[in-house]
């Protein structure tokens, strides 16, 4: 068994090899996107900057959590679409039949699905998340949870869209529902959970996982709680199994398009 994990890592490692060198072939075009991308995200710091200048604290966050919370929301969208870009478009790979040359491999289907591409500006979200650690003056203990947080968060990410986009095995259009569902976490993980109320905040918590992903970890930034810590770790695990199962037990649904595709 841990030989299999081992080879399946391999592969998972060769795909995103692969796929981020199709993506340096134009080297200009490479960086451009990380440099605007890094570029875009500190935009909205201008906004804070500006409100910070009239409010102490706003939803109970000061500017620096502010930060860490844009830094975390940065960082986790980073990893999730950086190692896992496919994910958010696993609806389209359902439908449109193009399971069948991830099939005939060997290999674990949904890592090498959504494992098949990367997005290179994600890079540069990932680099944005850590230059917020700089401007928020981390501990190294502090950084080594910020990353942690990240890695945590963005495989919580990748569940999500593996679970939405799973619903494509028995419901039409479901692209639409999980268009929505990745651009509500992505839409609310960069606003103080202080400033929300009642059945959105428990939404934000349960069904839409922004809670586990952004706010808790800067809660546990300011102040670590082993029980919160341990929630997350245990949170995570959950949200990969469940993707597991609904995706393997749709994936007996699937239908094959008998598209003559090849990876190279």
């Amino acid at each position: 068994m841990l030989t299999a994990v081992k080879n399946q890592g391999k592969v998972t490692l060769l795909n995103i090899k692969y796929a981020l060198m199709r993506e340096m072939l134009n080297k200009t075009t490479f960086i451009t996107n990380i440099v605007f991308m890094i570029l875009n995200n500190a935009s909205f710091i201008i906004q804070w900057i500006i409100l910070y200048s009239i409010k102490d604290s706003v939803g109970g966050y000061t500017f620096k959590e502010v930060m860490l919370l844009w830094g975390i929301a940065a960082g986790t969208y980073g990893v999730s679409h950086f190692f896992f870009e496919k994910a958010y478009f696993l609806s389209d790979t359902i439908t449109e039949g193009k399971l069948d040359v991830f099939l005939v491999q060997p290999k674990n289907v949904l890592l090498s699905a959504i494992t098949s591409d990367v997005k290179t500006s994600a890079l540069g979200d990932m680099l944005y998340g850590l230059i917020m650690c700089l401007v928020a003056n981390l501990t190294l203990l502090q950084l080594f949870l910020f990353l942690f947080f990240c890695i945590m968060g963005g495989i919580i990410l990748t569940s999500f869209a593996v679970i939405l986009g799973s619903l494509s095995f028995w419901i039409q259009k479901a692209d639409m529902v999980a268009e929505t569902g990745n651009g509500l976490m992505t839409n609310f993980a960069t606003y103080p959970d202080g400033i929300f109320k009642g059945a959105v905040k428990v939404l934000l918590f349960t069904i839409v996982p922004v809670g586990m992903v952004n706010y808790i970890p800067i809660k546990l930034l300011v102040s670590f709680r082993l029980d919160l810590f341990l929630g997350i770790i245990l949170f995570m695990i959950l949200g990969i199994i469940i993707a597991y199962f609904i995706f393997y037990r749709g994936l007996k649904r699937y239908s094959s398009s008998n598209l003559m595709n090849a990876r190279i």
